[in-house]
């Protein structure tokens, strides 16, 4: 039933990140410290936070954001470094 619970609720998360214009990619259930690592990907920095405030604003969830960079965008970085 728990199992039946979780997998409810990362539906729900799915179908809430689309209103923001966010498409969830993986999700992958954890051993550890972190019981859940979910990959996004969303048109701007500005859609994936408010999906994450939204889901924290349901007061049943904390978490952690990384932000991922492809090589090419790496470049980028590296490029304007002085």
């Amino acid at each position: 039933m728990c199992v039946l619970l979780l997998m409810n609720r990362a539906d729900a998360f799915k179908e809430m990140a689309k209103k923001f214009g966010v498409t969830v990619k993986e999700m992958f259930w954890t051993q550890g410290q972190y019981d859940l690592v979910t990959i996004v990907e969303a048109p701007d920095e500005v859609s994936a936070t408010a999906a994450n405030l939204s889901l924290c604003a349901l007061g049943n969830v904390r978490t952690q954001s990384l932000r991922a960079m492809s090589a090419a965008e790496m470049k980028a970085v590296i490029a304007k470094m002085a």
